[in-house]
């Protein structure tokens, strides 16, 4: 069986599959803010659906960090290493990428388990 979540006329917020979410791109809504203010902002949004798909940040199976300038990625770093705290790490990719807007920095894509 197959769970949506908020699906709209392009994508589905998050799908559900084989006992795997699979949430779409999150980024911070604060396009002022700098990436460190963006990456929090995205991972709060990976928080909030998580829960809503059963499951949490513990059972994250992959990880794709997208940012508009890889020099950023020591700040996003910070903020990832904090979110994440004793956690194990999943396996992650990070890549430069241009983003929906010019300024959004940060957008990630996880996989968990449910």
């Amino acid at each position: 069986m197959i769970m949506r979540f908020e699906s709209g006329e392009i994508l589905s917020e998050a799908t559900i599959h084989n006992g795997v979410a699979y949430i779409c791109g999150q980024t911070g809504s604060d396009l002022s803010a700098d990436v460190k203010g963006q990456t929090a902002e995205a991972l709060a949004e990976i928080d909030a659906m998580l829960a809503r798909c059963g499951t949490d940040k513990s059972k994250l199976l992959m990880v794709t960090i997208y940012l508009s300038d890889m020099t950023l990625k020591p700040a996003m770093n910070e903020v990832w290493k904090a979110w994440l705290g004793d956690l194990p790490r999943p396996a992650r990719a990070c890549v430069g990428a241009p983003l929906a807007s010019a300024d959004t920095l940060v957008e990630i894509v996880v996989n968990a388990a449910v």
